[in-house]
This record gives structure tokens, C-alpha cells and sequence, in this order.
């Protein structure tokens, strides 16, 4: 008996000693890199793989397996501007980012950060022998260089960033040592590091011994008149902005797993090519990115892109593909030899209407601000029938306003008010004194003339079929009495008239549906922008009284509770604050919804693996950054 104790106190001994023989058995085995960057070290052209990493890299966990290197991942872009659809979130890197779950935040460029007790402190600890593309050391240094040259330089930003600033003013960025950061704010910023990554991948995008060349306070002002003039520039701060930008610039460094290879103007393939100095790696200490290139074809539009698709020329796409196409898609898989994946969208409504509470016109902004009118409307919208007709019956017809998977999610919201019920929307429209019709069956004003709804839209191919939904949204509208008239216009135009007091509806898609209170645009009149409902109210609400107009009722308590919100460091009362807020927004019906939560298509080839077969695609997460594209690779 006594043998057999000392036995198992020996085997239990041996177990515990285990994990740290291994923990040192990893940290003494080799980094590897690509064999193409492997034969540059052997020729002399970089040094070792060693020497291009950071003393703590940062680990990530392959999705499916550790990979294979090699391979150019095939994407497409729709014209030259197309690149925040799927491009650059190839080149997106945060202090800290959201985790492949796209629900905890987790040290990225930082290797760890701190946070004070009361929310106004935030302390990075940057990677130690971190390099830039070209093997210059990344620092607080460079960090800097973005807070004072760039972020407080009037000329290259006219317009402190809303996402630096808390009630009381602008934050600071403050140099601790060589590798530490500070970011202070007077006023408590609990959703600064969720800011951080919606807003502040630009943080890491500034290497300072590059760009102070093109700067005024670094380099005398004849010889940067010179190099304006020479590159075709008026001013000194648009060649600055122009070498600054990731994807157009070659020789601009970048912390990012891909570089670009030169600008996208005048070319139909733009690639980029591995960053050697990238500060990743996987599991088994290989160094990423798996894939060497991206390769991205500019096609003229949604059409061809599709074909190239179909014909198995893409290897990768996620944003562009609607779910119409879906049917054909699915047949020509196994022709093209892809899959087509079905990830989730966090999109309250695909598309909402937002009446514009500060119309111009005094009898349609009284209309228009009647509750009971903004919930006819939406009684009157058969949403099964545009689910049908418009996203193959993969859509969930449902109000404008958060998923349930939200935080801030209350039973039966997302029910509200999308009963189809015309007899419903009739009694509603004549009780706020629309009972009047002319001879045609339509409804007139108070003051005798005819009641006619505009709804200027955008087209937007890319972002679903919007054209279709508002088509059909009008028929119903129309079927109630009410003379709708859809009316297409350029993007540009529409962003403009929708900041203004002319147009009749605000149309887009009511993002957000899991995140929605870091930038809450649409759940009340937050950012004077072509999102929000009521103009005027935002731009009174954006400029602290200065500007706009003061709203009243609901729009001013949602204020009030918003403003309680952002400064609130419990983490209880935060939600229960947010809850109020997306309750009290929905009730209101400001944003009338269609059909949200359809999945959005995404396009990978058989053999393209480490990406997940569900996930989801989110703004708020950096689109499908969470799923780190720098483990992806190709199966042999």
C-alpha cells in the first residue's frame, strides 16, 4: 500500500510538471516563416525571422488548423473607390480588437492595456521590437506623431474626432515611455476601447520617420512646396493625405499582414503582397499571414463581378453578393468550385424609412411628427411579401431596432407595430385628421391640397435590393391612400439633401443590431448625417445647443438618457440605461422597418479554409475582421 501512495504521488507529481515542460518545450522551439521570405533571408535581403518579430508576438488560434503558406487569394473590387467592402479589411489593425467570437475585446498592437477605476484613463503597453513593413521599430512614438501631427493639425483634420471627445472636450494622448501610451479624458468614457476599434484603426497607421518627410513641421516649407507641386498638389496637407493612404501608396509602411503594391487608378488587377515584418503568429509559432498575395480584379459592376464569381475566378468575397442572386449562386457551386456561406448580419432592417421630423413644410413635419401616423405607415407595409419577393424568404420581417441577441434587447420590440393590417393603417391615418380623399382615392392634407410622399433613395446594388423594397413599400402606401412617389438619385446628392430639410424620408439600412449605442445613428437623432430622421435635432445635439433645434418630448429624453449612458462606470446600470433608450425608440417608430437579420453572402472557394462556415458580418467588429483573414490559407 505504501509503494502504491508513493507511486501516486510521483505520477501526480510528473502531471503537474507536465504543462510547463511543454510551455518550455514551445518557447524553445523555432519560429518559421514562408519559404518565400525564407529565400530572401538566405540571399541577405532580410534578416531573420528572429529579428522581424516582436519580443511577444501576438498568438492566434487558427480557426480549423494550423495552415499551409502560399497562395494568391483572388478578391473583387466594383471600380477603383470600391474598397471598404471587403479590401481593406484585409489591411485593419486596432490597439485592441474585438476576438473571433466578435464579443470580447483583446489586446492586438497592444500587448496588454489598463483601464483606471473611474473610465478616464486608458494605458497601452505596446509590443516591444514590433517593426514597420520596412523594419523600422513601431513605437509611442509613432502613436504620437498621429495625436499631435496628425489628430491636432488643423489642416489635415479641420474637425477634432467626435470618438476623442467626451463632454467636457477633446482627450489627450499622452508619451509615458518608449512603449506605453496614456489616453485621458476629463469626463468618464466607458465605450472608449469599443470606439477605439470602430473608429481608431487609423492610430496605427502613421510611421513617423515615412511621413514626416511630407510634413510641414518637419520639412522646411520651399523644398514641401516643391514636392506639392511636383506630385500635382495644391497644398501641403493633400500630398501628406495622399502618402498616408494604405492601399493607394506603395512605399507607405504598414503594420497590416498585406502591403499594397501601388495605386488602384487605372489599373483592372491591384495587388498586395506579404508584409515580411508582420507581428502574428500561429500556434506553432508560424509566422503569418499563411497567404502570400491578395490579388483583386476592378470590374465595372455587380453583374460581372457575379459572373467571375460563378466562373470560379474569386476565391473570396463578402459584401457584395446579394441574397436575389443566392438561387444562382448555389446552382453553379460545384462548377465553380466554391462554397456559398451564409453568414449573419446584425442589421435591424435591411432598409428602413425615417419620416423627417424637421420638414420645411410645416403641415408635412406636423404629419410627419405624429406618432400615430409613423405607425400606420408601418402597419401598411406587407413585409412577408418583400421578404419573399426581395430576400428569397431569408429575411425576418421585423421592426427597425436591435437583434435579440443584444444586450439591450426587450422582449417583443422587434414585433412591434409590422403587423400587415391596411384596415389598421386606414383608422390610424384618418384619426390624425387624414380622413379627406380627392377623386383618385387620395389623401389630402389639412390644408386641402393633396398629400404626396417623396422617397429619394439611392440604388444601391451592393447594399440588397433597395430599389425593389422601396418599389414595393410605395404600392403599399399607395394602397392606403397615400400618393408615394419613389424617386432613384446619385448617393452623393442623396447624403446632401438628406442632411436637410427638403427631403420627405431618410432611407438606409438600420445597422448596428448588436452593438448599437457606441455611435447610436440609428436610434435617435444622434449625427447630423444622412442617417438620422431630423437634421436639426442632431445638429443640436452634435453641437452641444449651438447649432439646430431643440427637440422636445421622447427625442430630448433619449438625449438626456444617452448623455447618462456614456459616462455611466457600472456596468448594471449601463445596460439597464441602454435598455430604456432602445425601448423608448422603438415605441416611437421613428425609423419604420422592413425586414432585417438576412444573412449576407459570402463566397470561398473549397479549399480556402480557417474561415468559419457561420459567422456573421458586422460594421461594429470591422465588418469580418474578426475572423483574422491572416489565418486563412489554402488547402494542398
Amino acid at each position: 500500500m505504501k509503494r502504491l501512495l508513493i507511486g501516486i504521488l510521483i505520477i501526480n507529481l510528473l502531471l503537474s510538471l507536465l504543462p510547463g515542460f511543454i510551455n518550455v518545450s514551445l518557447a524553445q522551439k523555432k519560429y518559421r516563416e514562408a519559404p518565400m521570405l525564407a529565400e530572401l533571408v538566405k540571399q541577405g535581403k532580410l534578416p531573420p525571422v528572429e529579428q522581424r518579430l516582436p519580443k511577444n508576438p501576438e498568438v492566434v488560434k487558427p480557426y480549423e488548423e494550423v495552415g499551409y503558406y502560399g497562395g494568391t487569394l483572388r478578391l473583387g473590387l466594383v471600380g477603383p473607390a470600391d474598397t471598404a467592402v471587403c479590401y481593406a479589411v484585409f489591411l485593419s489593425e486596432w490597439l485592441v480588437r474585438w476576438d473571433q467570437t466578435g464579443t470580447k475585446l483583446v489586446p492586438s498592437v497592444a500587448e496588454r492595456y489598463s483601464v483606471s477605476r473611474d473610465k478616464k484613463t486608458y494605458t497601452f503597453y505596446l509590443r516591444k521590437g514590433m517593426r514597420w513593413s520596412d523594419g523600422t521599430p513601431f513605437t509611442a512614438d509613432d502613436i504620437m506623431f498621429w495625436y499631435e501631427d496628425v489628430i491636432l493639425n488643423k489642416e489635415i483634420t479641420p474637425v477634432f474626432p467626435a470618438w476623442l471627445t467626451t463632454k467636457s472636450g477633446p482627450g489627450k494622448v499622452e508619451k509615458v515611455d518608449s512603449y506605453t501610451v496614456r489616453f485621458i479624458f476629463a469626463d468618464p468614457y466607458p465605450l472608449f476601447l469599443e470606439n477605439q476599434v470602430w473608429s481608431g484603426a487609423s492610430i496605427v497607421r502613421y510611421p513617423k520617420h515615412y511621413l514626416k518627410e511630407f510634413h510641414i513641421k518637419y520639412t522646411p516649407k520651399e523644398k514641401l512646396e516643391s514636392m506639392v507641386k511636383d506630385a500635382g498638389f495644391q497644398f501641403w496637407y493633400q500630398l501628406f493625405s495622399d502618402r498616408a493612404n494604405i492601399i493607394q501608396n506603395a512605399e507607405l509602411p504598414t503594420l497590416s499582414a498585406w502591403k499594397s503594391t501601388g495605386p488602384l487608378a487605372g489599373k483592372v488587377l491591384h495587388t498586395m503582397e506579404r508584409n515580411p515584418y508582420y507581428w502574428k503568429i500561429d500556434t506553432e509559432r508560424n509566422q503569418l499571414p499563411y497567404i502570400d498575395k491578395l490579388s483583386a480584379v476592378i470590374v465595372e459592376n455587380l453583374e460581372v463581378l457575379t459572373t467571375k464569381v460563378i466562373s470560379g475566378d474569386i476565391d473570396f468575397d463578402s459584401g457584395h453578393m446579394t441574397l436575389p442572386n443566392y438561387p444562382l449562386l448555389k446552382e453553379n457551386e460545384k462548377r465553380g468550385g466554391y462554397r456559398v456561406l451564409l453568414w449573419k448580419m446584425a442589421m435591424g432592417s435591411q432598409l428602413y424609412f425615417a419620416p423627417n421630423l424637421n420638414h420645411q413644410d410645416p403641415v408635412k413635419r406636423a404629419i410627419f411628427n405624429n406618432r400615430d401616423f409613423r405607425i400606420a405607415l408601418s402597419h401598411a407595409i406587407n413585409r412577408e411579401e418583400i421578404n419573399q419577393l426581395c430576400y428569397s424568404g431569408l429575411a425576418e420581417p421585423r421592426h427597425a431596432t436591435v437583434a435579440k441577441e443584444c444586450i439591450y434587447y426587450t422582449q417583443g420590440i422587434d414585433k412591434l407595430y409590422i403587423e400587415y393590417n391596411p384596415k389598421k393603417a386606414n383608422e390610424l391615418l384618418d384619426k390624425v385628421g387624414l380622413d379627406k380623399r380627392d377623386k383618385s382615392g387620395y389623401r389630402l392634407r389639412p390644408d386641402g391640397t393633396l398629400l404626396t410622399l417623396t422617397i429619394e433613395f439611392p440604388p444601391m446594388g451592393e447594399f440588397g435590393p433597395w430599389e425593389d423594397v422601396v418599389t414595393l413599400v410605395a404600392k403599399f402606401w399607395d394602397a392606403v391612400g397615400l400618393k408615394t412617389v419613389p424617386k432613384p438619385i446619385d448617393r452623393s446628392l442623396y447624403e446632401v439633401r438628406a442632411r436637410g430639410t427638403e427631403i420627405d424620408f431618410m432611407v438606409w439600412a438600420w445597422g448596428r443590431g448588436l452593438l448599437p449605442l457606441i455611435q447610436p445613428h440609428f436610434v435617435f437623432p444622434y449625427y447630423w448625417g444622412f442617417y438620422t430622421g431630423a437634421p436639426l435635432y442632431a445638429l443640436w445635439y452634435q453641437t452641444g445647443g449651438k447649432e439646430g433645434e431643440k427637440p422636445s418630448g421622447d427625442i430630448l429624453k433619449v438625449m438626456q438618457l444617452y448623455d447618462q449612458f456614456r459616462i455611466e462606470t457600472n456596468p448594471a446600470k449601463a445596460v439597464s440605461l441602454g435598455r430604456q433608450i432602445i425601448k423608448i425608440s422603438a415605441e416611437n417608430c421613428w425609423y419604420i422597418g422592413t425586414v432585417g437579420l438576412a444573412p449576407t453572402i459570402v463566397i470561398a472557394k473549397d479549399n480556402l479554409r480557417n474561415l468559419p462556415e457561420k459567422s456573421f458580418r458586422e460594421a461594429m467588429l470591422g465588418q469580418f475582421a474578426h475572423t483574422r483573414p491572416e489565418q486563412y490559407f489554402f488547402k494542398k
